[in-house]
C-alpha cells in the first residue's frame, strides 16, 4: 500500500515466479522469500506457502534444519537492514518480535506440512504391507485347502473307486451267467451300466478336487454313444428307471433350444437327484418328468406319487436338494421342492438360456492352480485369484480404512490449522500489548508538558515523566533545535497527531546540574 508502481510490479511478478518454482527448488525459494519480505511486503503471505512446500519436499532432517535456519538468518538480516536504512521505529520494533513472527508464518506451516507428508507416506507403506500380508495369508490358506482337496480326492479314489470297480466286475460276470433269465440279465445290465457311469463321474469329481479345474466342456457320452449329464442324457435316465421296474413318463414341450453347458448339466442333475429321491422315498410310485422350453427359461419338473410298496431302509446324505439349489443359483436359476396335492412330491427347476457363469481361467505358469466352482457344483468357497489382479483386489479391501484414515487426517490437519491460527492470534494480541506498553513509555500529552516547570529538580521531573525506554523514540534525538551545552535531554512523543504524515510532534526536556533548564515543543521529520 502506497508503494511505487515498479515495486508493486516486482512484488507481483516475483511472487508468481517463486510460487511456480517452490516445488522444484524448495530451499532457494524459502530463503529468497524470507530475505526479500522486508523490502517487498507482498511476500508476507508467500512465506506460508514457501514454508509449507519446503517442509514437505526437503528430504532429511539436517537439510530441513539448515534450510529453515538460513531462511531465518535472511529474514533477520533483511529486517535489520531495512530498519536502519529507513530509521523506522515500527520496523525496528517488529524486528524484536521477529522470532515469534517467523515461527508462526514459516516454521509452523513447515512442521505441519512435514508431519502430514511423513504421516501419509507411513500410512501408505503400512497399507501396502497389510495388503501384501493379506495376499500372502490367502495364498497359504489356498495351499492348505488344495492339499486337503487332494487328500479327499485320494481317499475317494482309493475307497469308492475300489468298491465300484468290484461292483462292475461282479455284475459283468453275473450278466453272462447262463442260469439267469432274460429279465434278470437285463436288471444286472442296468446295475453294471450304473456302476460304470458312477466310475466315470467319480473320476471327474476326483479330477476337480485334485486339480481345481472343471472337466472339459466337450459333451461326455455314455457307453451307448448318447450324450450324458445334459438334457440329451435325461432320456437315458428315464430309460434306466423303467428298466429298474419304475413307472416313469417323460414329456417334452416347446421348441428345443440349446442351453449353456452349466445350465444343461444342472438340468441333468436335477432330474437325476429327483429320480434318486423317488426311488428311495417312494418306491413303486409313478414318476412324471416334464421338460418345458419356455420363451424366457427352461423348466424341468419331476412329480412322484405316493409309494406303492413298503419302504425299506435307505441311505441318504440329506444334502441332495441343498446341492441342487446351490447348483441352480450358480447358473442364475432356482429350484423348488415340496409336497403336492394327493401326497406326492414335486421338484421343479427354472434355468436360464444364457451362460450364467464365468468361464474358468487357466492358472498362469509357475503360479498356484486356481479353484473353479461352477457347474460341477459348489465344492468349496469362492476361488482365490493368485494373479496380480488378485493382489490388487486384496489391496482394494483396505479402501474403507484408507477413507477413514483420510477423514482422520483431514480432521487432524484442521486441528493443526486451528492451533496455528490461535497461536498467530495470540502472537498478535501479545504484540499489541507490547506496543501499547511501549507507547506509554515514550508519550505524554500537552497538559502534562505544561505542568512541568523550568527550575524543578531533575529527579522530580523524571519521576513524573515516562522513562523513554522504548524503540518508538529512537531516532528523535538530535533532530530538533540545538541542545544547551553540557545538558542531558529527554525526548518524548506527543499524544497529539500532526497535520502532516511526514512529521512527528515531540517534547524535549534538558537537564543540567540536577535541574530542568529547558523544555521545548517542536516537530521532527520522520
Amino acid at each position: 500500500m502506497g508503494s511505487a508502481g515498479h515495486r508493486v510490479l516486482v512484488a507481483g511478478v516475483g511472487a508468481a515466479v517463486l510460487s511456480l518454482l517452490r516445488r522444484r527448488l524448495p530451499i532457494p525459494v524459502l530463503i529468497v522469500v524470507c530475505g526479500l519480505m522486508s523490502w517487498l511486503g507482498g511476500f508476507f503471505a508467500l512465506q506460508i506457502v514457501a514454508g509449507w512446500s519446503a517442509g514437505r519436499r526437503i528430504v532429511g532432517f539436517s537439510r530441513a534444519l539448515v534450510a529453515f535456519t538460513g531462511a531465518y538468518i535472511a529474514y533477520a538480516v533483511g529486517s535489520v537492514l531495512i530498519a536502519r536504512a529507513e530509521d523506522s521505529r515500527l520496523t525496528l520494533m517488529m524486528s524484536l518480535v521477529l522470532p515469534l513472527v517467523f515461527r508462526a508464518m514459516v516454521v509452523i506451516p513447515g512442521l505441519v506440512s512435514r508431519y502430514w507428508s511423513q504421516r501419509q507416506t507411513l500410512l501408505h507403506a503400512l497399507q501396502e504391507r497389510n495388503a501384501q500380508l493379506l495376499w500372502e495369508s490367502r495364498m497359504v490358506a489356498g495351499q492348505a485347502r488344495l492339499m486337503e482337496r487332494q487328500r479327499i480326492a485320494q481317499d475317494m479314489h482309493d475307497s469308492l473307486g475300489h468298491q465300484l470297480a468290484l461292483i462292475a466286475v461282479h455284475t459283468g460276470a453275473l450278466e453272462v451267467d447262463p442260469e439267469l433269465t432274460g429279465r434278470q440279465r437285463e436288471a444286472v445290465g442296468v446295475l453294471r451300466n450304473a456302476s460304470v457311469t458312477a466310475m466315470h463321474e467319480l473320476r471327474e469329481v476326483v479330477g476337480i478336487l485334485r486339480d481345481g479345474v472343471e472337466a472339459p466342456s466337450a459333451p461326455v457320452v455314455d457307453e451307448t454313444g448318447r450324450a450324458a449329464r445334459g438334457t440329451a442324457g435325461i432320456e437315458s435316465l428315464t430309460d434306466a428307471a423303467r428298466a429298474a421296474g419304475n413307472m416313469v413318463e417323460l414329456r417334452c414341450t416347446g421348441e428345443a433350444r440349446p442351453l449353456a453347458p452349466a445350465a444343461d448339466h444342472a438340468a441333468y442333475r436335477i432330474v437325476q437327484e429327483a429320480l434318486t429321491n423317488a426311488y428311495k422315498h417312494a418306491p413303486g410310485a409313478s414318476i412324471g418328468v416334464e421338460l418345458r422350453y419356455e420363451p424366457d427359461s427352461f423348466v424341468v419338473e419331476i412329480v412322484s406319487g405316493t409309494a406303492t410298496v413298503g419302504k425299506g431302509e435307505v441311505v441318504s446324505g440329506g444334502q441332495g436338494l441343498t446341492g441342487l439349489r446351490e447348483r441352480a443359483r450358480l447358473v442364475g436359476g432356482m429350484v423348488h421342492a415340496g409336497v403336492v396335492d394327493g401326497g406326492g412330491f414335486q421338484v421343479a427347476g427354472v434355468l436360464p438360456y444364457g451362460t450364467g457363469e464365468a468361464a474358468p481361467v487357466a492358472a498362469p505358469a509357475g503360479d498356484l492352480p486356481r479353484q473353479s466352482y461352477g457347474s460341477a457344483g459348489a465344492y468349496g468357497p469362492p476361488a482365490m485369484d493368485w494373479s496380480a489382479p488378485g493382489r490388487t483386489a486384496a489391496m482394494g479391501e483396505l479402501d474403507a480404512s484408507r477413507r477413514r484414515s483420510r477423514a482422520g487426517g483431514v480432521g487432524l490437519g484442521c486441528a493443526i490449522a486451528a492451533g496455528t491460527l490461535l497461536l498467530v492470534v495470540a502472537a498478535v494480541v501479545a504484540g499489541l500489548f507490547f506496543l501499547v506498553d511501549s507507547v506509554d513509555e515514550g508519550m505524554i500529552d500537552q497538559d502534562e508538558y505544561q505542568r512541568v516547570k523550568i527550575g524543578e529538580s531533575e529527579e522530580g521531573v523524571r519521576d513524573r515523566l515516562p522513562g523513554g525506554d522504548t524503540v518508538f523514540i529512537s531516532g528523535l534525538s538530535g533532530k530538533g533545535p540545538k541542545e544547551p551545552e553540557g545538558s542531558e535531554c529527554l525526548v518524548l512523543m506527543s499524544s497529539e497527531i500532526s497535520d502532516s504524515f511526514e512529521s512527528e510532534p515531540v517534547f524535549r526536556f534538558c537537564f543540567r546540574d540536577g535541574k530542568l533548564i529547558e523544555k521545548k515543543s517542536y516537530e521532527v521529520k520522520r
